[in-house]
């Protein structure tokens, strides 16, 4: 019998609960300003995760709406003559021809200037590239027209252009619907019947003036030489095509021909403008490490402020392992609370982010538990020091204090 009265009484983890959150409630505000500091750390790490994870998925997409199925063949300017090589004008007739591919179109560098009109002097030139172009290019590149209409088998012999969405602005030709202004391309007016929309996948369109194939050839001194074959392939066989494509678009000279797949061009943009994502988490760690400090300082005034009651608690039964858990408990609540926050407030502030951006929100799940966990692990660590540092306090020691 005396042995059951001395024996302690062991802690339900629903009483440790209690005594770790009644350490907290007895300072609200003290907790508040200390799980703060773990909020900020948390949320910084959870936006940092999901603005990124955000964007990847806008990128993917994108990527598929556009069709990641798009293989560009540029002729390789050649240091030797000093001049592009001579592709074969049919060149995207014969690329048509291979299985897996659905559609080519060529364009063509026609080396001439384009000027808003005939006063501007041709050394003020406007930097626009003006590229002679198949009817077929726009499905072939996913862009559209913005305005007016694209080049057709009847208008491509005629003088007329279409601006690509860039190049529009720099000449200040935005809208074709009410008026056909003209430009003075070389030594002839060419009237602009339309304005491109953006074209992601094809840049160097989105700065160009397009003219037609024959037309090219009547008015520029154009010779017929494709410089840029665009192409489509069935999406499982594009690595396929990649390898038989230079030879295909130029067999006499195959190494003079480069073959690129511009989304990953594109991706790989997308990647570089996330590379700063590193030192983002780095400051998150930053912030983690500066509330766990606080934390632990919290603890240990914790620890002096009540020396009194672990004294009592000692003189009354309570095991050094029952205080460790005490206070243990607390710094983890403290944390865990400050963990859930930042998991709050990082997924408002990533929701919100993509949102402006019109971007669809991700954020990863591992973000979240990672936030969490990582939350509690320094609440643990913190409230080491302290938990220990308060069981080993003798209740006569405790008890002593003024």
């Amino acid at each position: 019998m005396s042995d059951d009265l001395t024996r302690p009484v062991r802690l339900r983890p629903l009483d440790l609960l209690r005594l770790g959150a009644g350490g907290l409630r007895t300072r609200p505000l003290r907790a508040f300003l200390s799980a703060l500091g773990i909020a900020v750390g948390i949320a910084t790490m959870v936006v940092v995760v999901g603005i990124p994870a955000s964007g990847r998925l806008a990128l993917d997409r994108e990527l598929s709406a556009l069709g990641v199925n798009l293989l560009l063949a540029q002729a390789k300017f050649d240091e030797r003559t000093q001049r592009l090589p001579p592709v074969p004008e049919e060149a995207d007739a014969m690329v048509a021809r291979i299985g897996p591919v659905t559609a080519a179109a060529a364009v063509a560098n026609t080396s001439a200037s384009i000027r808003r009109t005939d006063a501007v002097p041709p050394e003020r030139g406007s930097g626009i590239t003006v590229l002679a172009a198949r009817p077929g290019l726009m499905p072939v590149i996913g862009a559209g027209v913005a305005s007016g209409e694209f080049l057709t088998e009847t208008s491509s012999a005629l003088p007329v252009v279409v601006l690509g969405d860039k190049a529009a602005t720099l000449l200040g030709i935005t809208d074709v619907s009410r008026q056909r202004p003209v430009v003075w391309i070389n030594d002839r007016w060419f009237t602009v019947t339309g304005v491109l929309a953006p074209a992601p996948l094809a840049p160097e369109v989105e700065r160009a003036a397009l003219v037609g194939w024959q037309a090219a050839k009547t008015w520029l001194g154009f010779t017929g030489h494709p410089t840029t074959v665009y192409v489509r392939a069935a999406e499982s066989q594009v690595e396929q095509v990649r390898k038989v494509l230079a030879a295909t678009v130029f067999a006499e000279r195959p190494s003079s021909v480069v073959v690129s797949r511009p989304s990953d061009a594109l991706a790989a943009k997308r990647i570089t403008d996330t590379a700063f994502s590193g030192l983002f988490l780095g400051l998150a760690g930053v912030a983690l490490l500066v509330g766990g400090v606080g934390v632990a300082n919290t603890m240990v005034v914790s620890v002096l402020e009540r020396r009194r009651e672990i004294g009592l608690r000692r003189a009354l039964g309570s095991t050094r392992g029952q205080v460790r858990g005490q206070f243990l408990t607390e710094s983890a609540l403290l944390c865990l609370g400050g963990g859930l926050a930042g998991v709050l407030l990082g997924t408002l502030g990533t929701v919100g982010y993509a949102l402006s951006r019109g971007w669809p929100a991700d954020i990863p799940p591992a973000a979240l538990g990672l936030g969490v966990g990582g939350a509690l692990l320094i609440g643990v660590l913190a409230g080491l020091y302290p938990a220990v540092r308060a069981s080993l306090l003798t209740p006569t020691e405790a008890l002593a204090t003024p």
